[in-house]
């Protein structure tokens, strides 16, 4: 609806420097960066100044060209500077409370772009019967793995390419940084120390949601995802992540009522309620 054909010069725009499409690079970095603002206390001096030169050199990339190595450049420079926050924030933070929102977070967004990496080769670029196993097929796999930065660590586990062995590396194994299941059990770690919960209960409807989603992955075999249908699983999946964020906002972050009278409700926030770690 925004440009008049899928050019390569309009998706390079569209997915990196449009200011109203809230996925381009250039949206997630300036919000990132006022988000970060807004809890500068909570932030390392060292990981705020990592944001900030993030978000200063995508505002100063808006005219690179849409090819050559120019683009290439650029989006490895992207990929360096998001390793060097995440990297800066884990060695210079408190792993307290902010390190913890900031992990939840992180690893819930990460699950569902893998899942999305997932569903658009298998669903959109799925190719006709007479190409599976193809040339192409393999190649359009590898671009998957390489989407994730997983294709090394891919070979390395399995070996040859196979689409059933790529689909339970990226969403079932736990061991793997960017696969599903691995993100939702350290998310857990995360949401469970916020919440000064227990392993194996939970005290909110975040933990519960995502414990849930946890374990259904944990007992997953690839073999009937596939067969129940992959793209209706993962659409699940992320309608099921897009829940628990939602409980996470409710149950730290939005106001309720705590009482009321003639001049109306006092207003408290809901992480008000909760548990609180000993020292805080």
């Amino acid at each position: 609806s925004r440009y008049d054909a899928p050019t390569r010069e309009n998706v390079v725009d569209f997915l990196a420097f449009d200011p109203l499409n809230p996925s381009s690079i250039l949206s997630c970095v300036q919000r990132a960066r006022e988000n970060a603002r807004s809890v500068r206390d909570a932030l390392s001096s060292d990981t705020w100044q990592q944001i900030n030169r993030f978000s200063l050199f995508v505002s100063r990339s808006t005219s690179i060209g849409p090819a050559g190595r120019e683009l290439r450049d650029f989006l490895a420079e992207v990929k360096l500077l998001s390793h060097l926050v995440s990297g800066t924030a884990d060695n210079t933070m408190s792993h307290g409370e902010a390190w913890d929102f900031l992990q939840v977070g992180r690893l819930l967004e990460r699950a569902d772009n893998t899942s999305r990496l997932l569903d658009v080769k298998y669903f959109l670029l799925l190719p006709s019967p007479d190409d599976v196993g193809s040339h192409v097929d393999e190649m359009q796999w590898s671009f998957v793995l390489r989407s994730a930065s997983a294709l090394e660590m891919y070979r390395k586990r399995h070996g040859r390419l196979s689409p059933t062995s790529i689909i339970d590396f990226l969403l079932l194994d736990p061991e793997f940084p960017r696969a599903a299941l691995f993100c939702l059990i350290h998310a857990e770690h995360s949401l469970r120390a916020l919440s000064g919960g227990l392993s194996g209960r939970f005290q909110n409807a975040a933990e519960q949601r995502l414990g849930r989603l946890r374990s259904e992955l944990a007992y997953a075999q690839v073999h009937e995802i596939i067969a129940g249908g992959l793209h209706e699983f993962l659409d699940s999946f992320q309608a099921k992540l897009n829940d628990i964020g939602d409980a996470i906002d409710r149950t730290f972050f939005a106001l309720q009522p705590v009482s009321a009278s003639e001049n109306g409700a006092t207003w408290k926030a809901a992480s008000d309620f909760l548990p609180r770690h000993q020292g805080q």
